[in-house]
């Protein structure tokens, strides 16, 4: 079986004026690289979007009692669901098949960054390879697409190469010059030099010594996992049946072709099996492609080469608001990024070679070498603490290789489509960013393969959910038709885009003067209580489901979204009828899920009941004074009662339950009590930059200074005098 190389050409809609293409419902919108409203207008008989969005259970009941499919699409990350979305639009009667959850993989685990690959550019000019050279060109114009199809989940993210050798100035301003020509008309904003003066201007946490001056490109972020949800959510409407958390357990041959006809599935929720015929069966499940090729044949070669990356989540304080940083040669060769993300910052690397398809833990030593690397570009009044380390995880880059390649470092992403001798379409390898133009390939593909009758792509303009009546200022109608927080407002828009209003109508009154609307799930996000509710009919089904992809609280916060969990399961559970066991067990799976996928474990790991105490003997007798203040019988411990007493005295009153997740952060040997020792520990781990936010040392300091002020003696107390 060989490979066969994708079908590339492909154009853009681009200017102001009226275009034809093909699929759209009578007359869509959207807007070109300069803001503007393109109307796109459709051709006679294409597919229709529904307004009703379909329920998963309609959607199982398609898939059982509609007949064969024209294409089965298996894998719901970015490329599966937009191959869903391309042969939908087509007018071919469309399947959809994930046996976890949209973007539960790879496409929700991403940089964030929706670009052509400066890297790759590179690598195309040192080495003449006028594949890679294509490959830019075409992730390029697929970066202009993806910005316009979906402008409330992405936007142009400028982003700066700091410069601290006078020869790499025009080394690095030629390459990014070439980046902004290659991509042309299609050029988000022209790079530009600054001075060392300007560069610190703009990102003043710089590392100031022997640097020399800035380079600033242009290149898109998104919200990956939303994105992907809005892919599957367009192909839904236009009658793709999409089902998540239905696994494929074998594939289904004609007995007299030996041809894929169909697949075996199980709904992983109820654990009814069940066929689904089709033409046409597509592959497109990522690192796990391999897996579903060995249930054609069992001898066939991988093709699927995994690279990891690891990613870190800090306090939005440590880069500017708008504003990225790249290294893109590191201590070991990788490329590291440093980007502002949802009012966070991301920082990460790529290019890791892994044995493994499902993702790794990320572990200490990954984060330390991110923090070392961090450490080396910011300025030294900044304290880079591993305790800011707010979340973590690691996501699998499903390179395509052949058996000789030796690493992953020198693999590009192009993408390649299979198709086996019984007809099993496969898509492998590419990148986020050209998800749109892969699903356009393999559709091709499986179009001439198995004869299907269908019109050419229509997917080039085409708005995904949320976009047609999205405008940046959107979210102020928000706040004064619903009563909502201009944060909450402006973060349900540029999630949501127009059904943001949908969001807003099912919000919780707050019961206070303001917000009217919108109780929070946690009180430093604005995530609302509506948009769990909002969350099970986009078809999320497990409380990881709305933690970490409705939402991005497990992605920005783990602690957060470990406070948040025991309000989400309750909603859902009035939701999707769950009964007292099945709130249990979403609650465990959802913090296993947190302590070991999304980085809790490494942060718990900085504080343990074996954790050493390096204090100075000053440091620690002012800490024993301080705990002593809470232990007035001076057990050696101290409980909830203790605190609640002391926060009476100076009138500081906080829920009982708050209490509880306050000392069950330190109570180490989890028996209900802080323990002196246990105290010092948290304290010395505090000194050291290994953990940061402790509630408690907060709470207990705080107490010790009011009291502290009550205690000290007026000045003009009576007595004495003439």
């Amino acid at each position: 079986m060989a490979f066969q190389k994708a079908v590339k050409g492909t154009a853009l809609i681009g200017g102001g004026a009226i275009a034809t293409v093909f699929g759209l419902s009578q007359f869509s919108q959207y807007r070109n690289k300069h803001g503007a409203l393109v109307q796109v207008q459709a051709a006679e008989g294409a597919p229709v979007r529904r307004d009703h969005l379909p329920t998963r259970e309609q959607q199982l009941v398609a898939l059982q009692t509609s007949g064969e499919f024209d294409v089965l699409v298996i894998g719901g990350g970015a490329t599966g669901c937009g191959c869903a979305l391309d042969a939908a639009t087509r007018g071919l009667k469309t399947a959809l098949l994930e046996r976890d959850d949209f973007s539960s993989g790879t496409s929700s685990r991403s940089t964030k960054l929706i670009h052509g690959g400066v890297r790759y550019l590179q690598k195309a000019i040192m080495k003449l390879d006028f594949e890679q050279y294509r490959m830019v060109k075409e992730a390029l114009e697929e970066r202009a697409h993806l910005l316009q199809s979906a402008p409330h989940l992405s936007a142009p993210l400028p982003i700066m190469l700091p410069i601290y050798k006078w020869w790499q100035l025009p080394y690095y301003w030629v390459g990014i010059k070439l980046y902004d020509l290659v991509a042309g008309s299609q050029c988000l904003k022209s790079s530009y030099v600054l001075t060392k003066d300007r560069a610190l201007e703009l990102f003043p946490m710089l590392r100031r010594d022997k640097l020399v001056g800035a380079i600033v490109y242009y290149d898109g972020q998104h919200n990956d996992a939303r994105m992907n949800l809005a892919i599957a959510l367009t192909a839904a409407r236009y009658g793709a049946a999409t089902a998540n958390y239905t696994e494929v357990r074998h594939l289904l041959k004609s007995t007299d072709t030996g041809r894929v006809c169909g697949v075996r599935c199980r709904d992983v929720l109820t654990g009814k099996e069940f066929d689904v015929r089709a033409k046409c069966v597509i592959n497109a499940t990522g690192p796990f492609t391999d897996s579903i090729r060995k249930m054609d044949d069992q001898e066939v070669p991988n093709i699927c080469q995994p690279s990891a990356g690891v990613h870190i989540v800090m306090p939005g304080y440590y880069s500017p608001d708008n504003m990225g940083l790249l290294d893109p040669a590191t201590s070991d060769g990788r490329v590291i990024f440093f980007l502002p993300w949802e009012k966070m910052t991301i920082a990460g690397t790529t290019d890791s070679p892994t044995d493994v398809t499902s993702h790794p833990i990320p572990t200490e030593e990954d984060i330390n070498f991110i923090l070392s690397e961090v450490r080396n570009y910011l300025g030294a009044d900044v304290e880079v603490r591993r305790g800011d380390v707010l979340a973590a995880w690691s996501g699998i880059r499903p390179l395509v290789t052949n058996p000789d390649s030796k690493d992953t470092q020198s693999l590009s992403r192009n993408h390649v489509v299979t198709i086996s001798d019984s007809g099993l379409v496969t898509i492998a390898g590419g990148k986020w960013t050209t998800y749109r133009a892969m699903a356009r390939d393999t559709i091709d593909a499986a179009v001439r393969e198995h004869k299907l009758q269908a019109g050419s792509c229509r997917t080039m303009g085409l708005q995904l959910e949320g976009a047609h009546d999205w405008s940046p200022t959107l979210y102020i109608r928000l706040v004064q038709d619903y009563g909502l927080e201009s944060e909450v407002a402006q973060h349900l828009a540029s999630t949501y885009g127009d059904k943001a209003f949908e969001v807003a109508k099912i919000a919780q009154v707050t019961g206070k003067r303001w917000p009217i609307v919108g109780k929070r799930l946690v009180s430093e996000f604005p995530y609302i209580e509506a948009e769990v509710v909002y969350g099970v009919k986009e078809y999320a089904r497990t409380a990881v489901d709305i933690i970490s992809r409705r939402t991005r609280l497990a992605f920005l916060n783990v602690q957060a979204a470990d406070e948040a969990l025991p309000r989400i399961v309750d909603i859902m559970a009035k939701e999707l009828n769950w009964c007292e066991q099945k709130k249990k067990e979403q609650l465990e799976t959802a913090k296993t899920f947190l302590y070991y996928e999304m980085g809790y474990k490494v942060k718990t790991d900085q504080l343990t009941d074996s954790s050493e105490i390096s204090l100075v003997p000053a440091d620690i007798e002012r800490y024993k004074k301080r705990f002593r203040m809470f232990d007035k019988d001076k057990k050696g411990f101290i409980t909830i009662l203790d605190v609640q007493r002391v926060l009476q005295s100076i009138s500081v009153q906080i829920d009982e339950n708050t209490l509880h997740e306050i000392l069950n952060e330190v109570d180490l040997n989890k028996n209900g009590q802080v323990e002196l020792n246990e105290f010092l520990q948290l304290m010395s781990a505090i000194q050291k930059g290994r953990v940061s936010g402790s509630r408690l040392a907060v709470l207990m300091k705080s107490a010790e200074e009011k009291l502290r002020r009550r205690q000290a003696i007026p000045v003009d107390r009576s007595g004495g005098g003439l």
